[in-house]
């Protein structure tokens, strides 16, 4: 069965629809606001690593690491990115946001505390989303 993704554009919130064939979707409602508002994304497929694999990657990339031990933003950003390759989870545009800050230079506490204060928790997600 496959899987369309939607971004609703009044709420922001990403909506996953499972269809029993393999027909196009005539019309999508946002299930959260119910919003026809909404915007076709394109569906991300995943590699799967195994976590060993991915932190063998991460241990050779001697730069990263490096950086990781100067507490260089830059390579948080870098080993955050790879480990949510890893994982295979959708990420948000708040998550974007926080990586884009941290690529360019900013102090991760400094980055993490205004993401807090607007609302958006460590993962990167909404809090008020989370509950919906």
């Amino acid at each position: 069965m496959p899987v369309y993704e939607y971004r609703c554009n009044d709420c922001k919130r990403l909506i996953t629809l499972y269809v029993r064939g393999f027909s196009e979707i005539a019309k999508a409602d946002c299930t959260a606001c119910g919003s026809e508002n909404v915007t076709r994304l394109f569906s991300r497929f995943a590699i799967h690593k195994t976590y060993q694999d991915v932190y063998e990657d991460i241990l050779s990339d001697k730069e990263l690491v490096s950086g990781m031990i100067a507490n260089d933003p830059r390579a948080l950003a870098k080993w955050s990115r790879k480990m949510e390759g890893a994982s295979g989870d959708d990420i948000g545009p708040e998550y974007e946001e926080m990586m884009e800050r941290l690529d360019h230079g900013e102090n991760w506490e400094t980055v993490a505390a205004d993401m807090r204060e607007s609302g958006v928790d460590e993962t990167g997600g909404s809090e008020a989303s989370e509950l919906g």
